[in-house]
């Protein structure tokens, strides 16, 4: 019971550093962030549709394949995407004051943002959970090849904003390194040991 409080509260926790660190710290530049929010990201900002909404769509074929390899993982990662696609639309208003009383620039968003990002990830890798994107589909990959889930997902999350940067600019392009890299330090610190 004590576990799997401990677990809820980790993943609305970690749920809670991803939509903060989209809204508030990437959005407003249109940094990316690799993974399934990287891609929702993109269709965000070449069409207007809602992050959270695209996170939940995207997410699905990863889903499929974690229900009939790994039923645990899917399960553990439930929660995780609802509640990062949850928090992530919940917070989108409050985007207006967070710029209002902080300005950061967009290298030190992208950093920040991103270290956010790889905290909230990896505090949910680390309890059997993820938002059920591509941190999913690493921790399937893992049982296969050799390599810490962070670097998996930091690989991913180099072809993704490599599509983003042809798509959106350069600028996007090189803030969204800073991003993956600081979050790939960030959930390979918290993943050491996986």
């Amino acid at each position: 019971m004590l576990r799997s409080l401990m677990k809820l509260v980790i993943i609305l926790a970690g749920s809670l550093l991803i939509a903060a660190a989209t809204n508030f710290l990437l959005v407003p530049y249109k940094i990316l962030d690799g993974g399934i929010i990287g891609i929702a990201l993109i269709i965000n900002y070449l069409s207007g549709t809602s992050i959270g909404l695209a996170v939940l769509l995207c997410s699905l074929p990863v889903f499929l394949i974690a229900w009939y390899k790994e039923r645990g993982l899917f399960y553990s990662s439930v929660l995780g995407l609802i509640a990062s696609s949850a928090l992530i639309e919940l917070l989108s208003p409050l985007q207006f004051y967070f710029l209002y009383y902080i300005e950061l620039g967009s290298v030190s968003s992208a950093i920040i943002g991103g270290f956010l990002m790889g905290t909230g990830l990896g505090l949910m890798l680390r309890f059997k959970a993820s938002t059920g994107g591509t941190d999913l589909l690493a921790k399937l990959i893992k049982r296969y090849v050799p390599l810490n889930v962070g670097l998996i997902i930091f690989l991913t999350d180099a072809v993704i904003i490599g599509t983003g940067g042809l798509l959106i600019s350069k600028e996007t392009f090189l803030h969204s390194l800073l991003t993956i890299f600081s979050g790939g330090v960030a959930t390979g610190l918290l993943t050491l040991n996986e």
